[in-house]
Formats: structure tokens, C-alpha cells, sequence
């Protein structure tokens, strides 16, 4: 990964949640037309550290109580997306052109009934369970190849 235009990429977490069956959290988002369904993610604060700030992000998007993850692995280095041409400028006011983020795997050691996606800021409209090897086809196309090299990272945990 080239550091030197780290500043023209969001700093960000991401989790790939596990149920007891070993499925994987996932929702809709709110501000897409098309049925695109991703994990929990999202910017961290400055300052923040990517652990707590996944806890937070997943707790902001999903409701989830951060007593009821238990952290199992993280990626071996920040993965990073760009964004397709036509949306940069139009995300995050414009200021990067992707994103660089920390991915956790953790497991859910709570119920169905613990996720709510009435939060503050709804980001999701659904959400379901699949199984690890229908990420890449539930996801936008530009975050793919992150998807794929997330299953491959954890595939021992899966």
C-alpha cells in the first residue's frame, strides 16, 4: 500500500460479526437504491483507536451493546477501497477518495432481539445472517475485492 496519499483516503473500521451458527452480519443501507447489503463500517474519530472505534460504529449502526461482541482476530494490515469515479466529491464532503480501514472479526454473544436499526442515525433498513461466502455477491461492486480478501484473512475463524 503506497503511504504516501494516506491523507486522501478516510480512516476507518470495519466488523465482520458472527453468530453462533458462524454467519455474518449484515444490512441494507438506507442511501442505496440498489439491494446492497454490507457489514458493519464506518470513519473513526481523530484520535480514536480502531478497536473502540468499531465497538462505537457498530453499536451507532446496529445497536449492538459492545458487552455483547467479543473480539476474535483483526486484518493483518488496513485494507483500502476507492471510491467508483462518479461518487467521489459527493461522499464525506468531497475530502477523500476511498477509505483505509481496520477489520475485525468478533462474535456475537447476544440475540436477535439485541440489534436495533432505530438509532440515532438509521443507516440500515434491514438486516439478516448469510453465510461467509455470499459477501462479495451482497456487496457494491468497488468494495469486492475488500470482501474477498476479508474471507481469505479470516477464513480459519469461518
Amino acid at each position: 500500500m503506497n503511504n504516501n496519499d494516506d491523507h486522501l483516503y478516510r480512516r476507518g473500521v470495519g466488523v465482520m460479526l458472527l453468530n453462533p451458527e458462524r454467519k455474518v452480519w449484515v444490512g441494507r443501507r438506507i442511501d442505496n437504491p440498489t439491494d446492497a447489503w454490507q457489514m458493519p463500517q464506518g470513519g473513526l474519530d481523530d484520535g480514536e483507536e480502531p478497536w473502540p472505534g468499531a465497538l462505537r460504529e457498530l453499536e451507532e449502526e446496529t445497536g449492538i451493546d459492545p458487552r455483547l461482541v467479543e473480539r476474535i482476530a483483526q486484518c493483518s494490515e488496513p485494507l483500502r477501497y476507492d471510491l467508483p469515479p462518479e461518487m467521489v466529491g459527493k461522499l464525506w464532503g468531497g475530502r477523500w477518495k476511498g477509505q483505509t480501514q481496520h477489520w475485525f472479526l468478533a462474535r456475537f454473544t447476544g440475540t436477535d432481539e439485541d440489534v436495533n436499526l432505530a438509532t440515532a442515525e438509521p443507516e440500515f433498513s434491514d438486516w439478516k445472517w448469510v453465510a461467509p461466502s455470499e459477501l462479495p455477491d451482497l456487496i457494491v461492486p468497488f468494495k469486492r475485492d475488500l470482501y474477498r480478501r476479508l474471507l481469505a484473512e479470516f477464513g480459519d475463524h469461518l
